[in-house]
């Protein structure tokens, strides 16, 4: 594999630095030095630099969508409709004292993405997440509930 592959590789296994190298605010030698890569720190930083002129600038996702807040949610019983299912876990109105932060509109999945590193940052912890078609969804505690719905809202909201 050339060092150049290698270094893509590198940055792929590290969404962040993927991110910050699509940002143009990556110093290329320090970044060189923390990546596993067989070859000299100068060239993998050059790797690096060709790397990131080839990505796009643009945004991840443009999304255009209705924010709103669903208290109460908790675990789904038989016949609740559930706001969000994943595997074998689905949350309902309802049912316990979460929170969902929904989001309508025109979303991609990329959103989600968005949305999550944004609530990581803030520190606010996830329950679950999905999103699908031009739904997204969120449950997070219920004193998390206003911190997440601001940064969904920047995130995505109009």
């Amino acid at each position: 594999m050339s060092l150049a592959a290698a270094t893509r590789e590198a940055v792929r296994a590290r969404p962040f630095l993927y991110d910050a190298l699509r940002a143009g605010v990556v110093n290329y030698t320090a970044a060189a030095r923390t990546l596993d890569v067989d070859g000299e720190t100068d060239a993998v930083a050059t790797a690096l630099r060709r790397y990131a002129e080839e990505l796009s600038d643009d945004p991840a996702h443009d999304s255009d969508a209705r924010v709103s807040m669903e208290s109460r949610l908790g675990e789904a019983g038989d016949g609740d409709d559930a706001l969000l299912a994943v595997g074998d876990t689905a949350f309902a109105s309802g049912a316990g004292s979460l929170t969902g932060i929904v989001a309508t509109g025109d979303l991609s999945p990329a959103a989600l993405g968005d949305v999550l590193g944004r609530l990581r940052a803030n520190e606010v912890p996830v329950e679950a997440a999905g999103v699908t078609g031009g739904t997204l969804v969120v449950v997070v505690a219920r004193r998390d509930g206003p911190d997440a719905l601001r940064e969904i809202e920047a995130a995505v909201g109009r």
